[in-house]
């Protein structure tokens, strides 16, 4: 299925997919379930020509989302840019997460964008393979920056030029 622009339709979905990847504290540092209230101007306020969130499909359901977000909110950096990609369980390791952002690297210079970065989990294996089998380098660690049950927790940088 094509990427597509999120809709506000989708967020229920995003919501839901975002709110599984809590439990295995393998993909965000939130700790408790987000609500569809407290994103649903997250996704209204979004820019789709900067700073986009797009959904793919399976079987008219979506299976996944990327989001596109300011990387350090002044002005020398936004042609630098945070990426999330978050997919549903049950369409993990199906290519979903890969075609989400072989959208965003085919897309990168109509967005104006030259870096993107990703913050992983270093313990997070297959997040790491996913960016890295799109490109990406693994530009940095950030140690024991975020604490997970009493444990602290690695993150990556991961960064890929695109132009």
């Amino acid at each position: 299925m094509p990427v597509r622009d999120a809709r506000p339709a989708d967020l229920e979905r995003i919501v839901a997919i975002y709110n599984a990847s809590i439990p295995g504290r393998l993909a965000t540092a939130d700790l408790e379930p987000v609500t569809v209230d407290e994103r649903r101007a997250w996704l209204l306020e979004r820019d789709a020509t900067r700073r986009p969130v797009w959904v793919t499909e399976r079987d008219g359901e979506v299976a996944g989302w990327l989001s596109v977000g300011d990387f350090y909110g002044r002005p020398a950096y936004a042609a630098t840019v945070e990426v999330g990609v978050y997919v549903d369980p049950a369409h993990q390791r199906c290519g979903v997460g890969r075609e989400l952002l072989d959208h965003l690297v085919a897309n990168a210079p109509q967005l104006g964008l030259r870096r993107l970065l990703a913050f992983v989990f270093a313990h997070n294996a297959p997040s790491l393979a996913l960016f890295e089998r799109a490109g990406f380098e693994r530009w940095g660690l950030l140690p024991e920056v975020a604490e997970l049950d009493g444990r602290l927790i690695d993150s990556a940088i991961l960064g890929l030029r695109v132009a």
